[in-house]
């Protein structure tokens, strides 16, 4: 799938849990819905662009996938 696609629904989950009050809860959540409704593929897409460039990312969603990332592989 195309990165840029992934980023963009990636940050729209993040926009979601943005409003959480803490901050780590919502990293944890992001990685969760991420892993509940991605394919493997799309996720371990969106961990190598998290590790690389991140162009695109929201800081919150990289720092999820960066700190989570075992969750998702």
């Amino acid at each position: 799938m195309d990165i840029g696609h992934l980023v963009t629904m990636a940050n729209q989950i993040g926009a979601f849990f943005k409003s959480y009050p803490d901050a780590e809860q919502a990293k944890k959540d992001i990685v969760m819905h991420i892993k509940r409704f991605w394919a493997l593929n799309m996720r371990l897409q969106l961990i190598e662009h998290a590790q690389g460039s991140a162009d695109g990312l929201e800081p919150l969603v990289k720092e999820a996938v960066l700190q989570h990332h075992a969750l998702l592989a």
